[in-house]
């Protein structure tokens, strides 16, 4: 096929896409999925435009369904089979995540911290693949206490705590130091400038005092030590790595972090920032945006119910759920203090939480319900506007004119 057929196909085709009701992305999609297979007859083309678009159409709301309700229905009957418990991730023992109904109250009330915050890490090229590489993205995330470094002991006749530093743990985390001197002149310099002291050091010894001679100051030294990080990233405890076989077949070492910063992660050498994720919407939404927020809504809530085999719910329904929270420009929660606190219906607000103050609050400001939702017309025994229930019949009269025949 030459240039010049090869671009009069693309426009009969082009003008194929174009000529159906479908929205922009999926034309865009029908578009590549062409390109993708090469050049094919407009016929052809024709037919994927139309098989796509009655799909489509077949998939649309019709007007006036209650969409709202059906979601509410259809996550919240799933929700009483869930379990209440934590259970291990992924069948990494280490680490515990909060699944279940709670997970799932915690995603639709917008909690600003999970109860069990984590982050899944994936590496970047030999990062991904080579164990001595990805270990050295694990000492750079995972906090390193000082205690962990050595062994801390008190000399009550000298005043002077005492931290004997592992030279086989200090080579162990920073292979690419030649000289474990160098690492424990640092860990020096992080107490004295965590702790306000001065110390001093022969090789791996580290010894240092209170200013004033005082058993209760020296104990309280070493009860500020045990909190001092000397390296990673102080809100994650612990990293498990493993090797998991990822979507393109091929294996690679993807990390699991028990506590999360997934602003300070994403920025550290040897980071997949495109793929890694973390439970917490909140930092994904300070980090990527509210749309990165939604999509972490709904992949969250998603895999919450499929890990308790509830995977029939319809993603749309999750979907909507994930709009209304984010659809101002942040992160709303479903409960009183977010979405349903806010509604123009009194009686909407009533009928959620605290009754009592927000009728009486109501009543002080001359408030009115209109009587729109779903929620008022039930309370008051109205038929609710919705269906054909929000469709107006009415009866006229009209003459016949006789015809000429």
């Amino acid at each position: 096929m030459t240039e010049a057929e090869y671009e009069h196909v693309t426009a009969d085709i082009e003008a194929v896409v174009e000529d159906t009701e479908l929205p922009r992305r999926l034309k865009e999609r029908i578009y590549e999925t062409i390109e993708e297979r090469g050049p094919i007859p407009t016929e052809q083309a024709d037919e994927i435009a139309q098989a796509t678009e009655t799909k489509y159409v077949d998939t649309r709301v019709d007007p006036l369904d209650p969409v709202g309700t059906v979601s509410a229905q259809s996550i919240g009957e799933p929700g009483t089979q869930m379990t209440m418990n934590t259970f291990h991730y992924a069948g990494v023992a280490e680490i515990d995540v909060t699944q279940g109904l709670p997970r799932l109250i915690e995603l639709v009330d917008a909690r600003k911290t999970p109860d069990t915050p984590m982050m899944t890490v994936y590496l970047d090229e030999e990062y991904a693949t080579d164990r001595e590489r990805a270990h050295e993205v694990v000492w750079s995330i995972e906090s390193t206490k000082i205690l962990s470094l050595g062994d801390v002991s008190t000399n009550v006749a000298d005043m002077l705590v005492q931290v004997d530093l592992n030279e086989e743990t200090l080579i162990e985390r920073w292979p690419t130091v030649e000289d474990v001197d160098v690492v424990a002149a640092e860990i020096a310099e992080t107490i004295e400038d965590a702790l306000g002291v001065q110390t001093q050091r022969s090789e791996t010894l580290i010894e240092f005092g209170p200013s004033e001679p005082s058993y209760r100051e020296l104990l309280q030294l070493v009860e500020e030590l045990r909190d001092v990080v000397f390296k990673g990233i102080e809100e994650v405890s612990r990293v498990v790595i493993r090797k998991e076989t990822v979507a393109d077949g091929d294996e690679e070492f993807v990390l699991y972090t028990e506590g999360s910063a997934f602003g300070d992660v994403i920025e550290i050498e040897g980071v997949d920032a495109s793929r890694t994720t973390c439970n917490n919407i909140h930092e994904i939404y300070r980090n990527l945006g509210v749309e990165a927020a939604r999509e972490a809504i709904i992949n969250e809530t998603m895999d919450t119910l499929e890990e308790q085999g509830l995977d029939d719910v319809n993603v749309r329904h999750l979907m909507l759920v994930s709009d209304i929270m984010t659809n101002r420009g942040t992160i709303e929660s479903i409960g009183r203090h977010g979405i349903s606190g806010s509604k123009e219906s009194v009686l909407a607000r009533a009928a959620f939480e605290v009754t009592v103050n927000h009728l009486l609050d109501a009543a002080v400001h001359g408030e009115r319900d209109r009587l729109d939702g779903v929620i008022e017309n039930v309370i008051v025994g109205k038929p609710v506007a919705i269906g054909t229930g929000d469709v107006d019949l009415r009866m006229g009269s009209f003459s016949a004119q006789p015809s000429d025949d």
